[in-house]
């Protein structure tokens, strides 16, 4: 967070301020940094702006408004106070030293000073440039709402707002980042949300040391959870209010930065990555189905080709019926790497649809499945079962809801096919047993990644196996430590 040290005062001469804001930013080296001179009841007046940060209409609106005290006032020594009454805006607020006049001119406010005066206003007619509400594409729902998060974070404070009327509701907004000025928002639930997690993430946010968030959210994320190599997500997602206003109503803190479409969710476990909003859309019995068929894809993305490597090299693990699982001819390559082979060519073409064009990727698919594929069987770099299971595999990591967890469980997959080719069936054992020790010691700010699982709460496991109605869910999640842990009011 940027501190405001040894301030310079607004000067009561003018052309002092031009001179210092000329050095500060650039007026009249920047083309888009402008200032307006005007005089009022005698007295000079400079207005500067931003022009691609600030509603043009919004500005003209004022300099009529000001123009147009010389025809009705003559009070020359109340020149401020005129001035002040004809600023038609609801956002005006006074403006004392010139440090934090820069800071919110460059972030689209506009700052009026006046001749004689040692201090002045500053405007609130920001309009930044941005897309319109809709629908995140990695979160879609068949029923639902189909408005998103937007890089404004105006709009997504009031998108979220729109969804919590409550006078409770509390968005806190500070600037990281010692040359971008970035602007950060916690929103939180006064009477619901723990103080301490609050004070916490406000102390985490305000201690970050850095030029500029360029890459938004993910570099707040790395400052706040400290996360290092871990490949596993400590901090959830979300494109969607809906979901983000939920999370408030739980008690949890979201922290939401300007220019990022994604919403942060602190504190967050394993368990709610692999949640999705379409269950929530669906009665509970569909809601029930949908989440146990994404479990099923979830765990075969990440067990499934350990297991199947492990019956190729250890055959007699599989009882007679099942003897037809493995490859039923014999291959030059190692069975292990041709699973990397083939993993790591569903990546490439997962990053090359990525920077593919729209109009190409259809085709880009066609080539990938028809000729590679097929062609790479005919030459004998694969076998059938390879291709098959690692495309089950790759289905699962699809189905996974948080796209940041199903790359961490591809790494997982990965490393836990490499110990069964190396050592077998311990080699199964072992690594699955490191990969759970792994997660059980893994915590999201003072949260057990595993919870409600490891440490055990045997009515909060229900609501992640069972799709819960709303008029059956009547506590918030102990987790979050909140202050109100009723729902509905009795």
């Amino acid at each position: 967070m940027t501190a405001q040290t040894n301030s310079i005062p607004i000067f009561e001469k003018l052309v002092e301020n031009e001179n210092f804001l000329k050095q500060k930013i650039g007026i009249g080296t920047s083309f888009d940094l402008g200032i307006r001179k005007v005089k009022v009841l005698k007295k000079e007046v400079h207005i500067y702006y931003c022009t691609g940060l600030c509603d043009t209409q919004y500005l003209v609106e004022l300099l009529k408004q000001i123009v147009l005290i010389n025809d009705h006032e003559r009070q020359t020594a109340q020149a401020k106070q005129i001035i002040e009454n004809r600023l038609v805006h609801q956002q005006v607020s006074p403006v004392e030293n010139l440090d934090e006049a820069v800071d919110k001119l460059l972030s689209g406010l506009i700052i009026i000073l006046i001749e004689g005066e040692a201090s002045g206003f500053v405007v609130d007619v920001r309009s930044y440039p941005g897309r319109q509400p809709q629908e995140p594409d990695t979160e879609k729902v068949v029923r639902g709402a189909r408005d998103g998060y937007v890089e404004n974070i105006i709009v997504n404070t009031a998108l979220t707002r729109r969804r919590i009327r409550d006078e409770r509701l509390r968005f806190e907004i500070i600037q990281v980042g010692e040359r971008s000025k970035t602007d950060i928002c916690i929103a939180y639930i006064k009477d619901v949300a723990d103080p301490g997690l609050v004070e916490l993430v406000k102390k985490e946010l305000q201690q970050i040391k850095i030029d500029g968030l360029t890459m938004g959210d993910k570099t707040v994320e790395e400052f706040l959870v400290k996360q290092g190599y871990n490949p596993y997500p400590l901090v959830r997602y979300t494109e969607r209010p809906d979901v983000a206003a939920t999370h408030l109503l739980e008690g949890h803190v979201l922290i939401m930065v300007d220019t990022s479409p994604s919403v942060i969710i602190t504190p967050t476990t394993l368990f709610h990555h692999v949640q999705h909003a379409e269950e929530y859309r669906q009665n509970p019995a569909v809601g029930t189905f949908v989440r146990w068929v994404r479990f099923l894809g979830i765990l075969a993305s990440l067990f499934l080709l350990p297991l199947w490597t492990l019956f190729v090299i250890e055959p007699s693990l599989l009882p007679d019926k099942w003897a037809f699982i493995g490859p039923n001819k014999h291959t030059n390559i190692p069975v292990i790497v041709q699973i990397f082979i083939a993993d790591f060519g569903i990546e490439f073409l997962r990053m090359a649809a990525i920077h593919t064009p729209t109009p190409l990727s259809t085709a880009m698919g066609l080539i990938a499945a028809v000729l590679i594929g097929q062609i790479a069987i005919d030459v004998g770099l694969f076998v059938p079962e390879v291709i098959l299971y690692v495309s089950v595999a790759a289905i699962g990591s699809f189905a996974t809801p948080s796209y940041e967890l199903s790359i961490a469980n591809k790494i997982a997959r990965l490393l836990l096919a490499l110990a069964v080719a190396l050592f077998k069936v311990p080699g199964l054992i072992i690594g699955t047993t490191i990969y759970l020790l792994f997660l059980i010691r893994t915590r999201s700010l003072n949260t057990p990644y595993l919870w409600p699982f490891i440490p055990f709460d045997p009515a909060a496991f229900m609501q992640i196996v069972v799709r819960r109605s709303a008029a059956g869910s009547k506590v918030r999640p102990s987790i979050v430590h909140p202050q109100n842990r009723q729902k509905q009011p009795t």
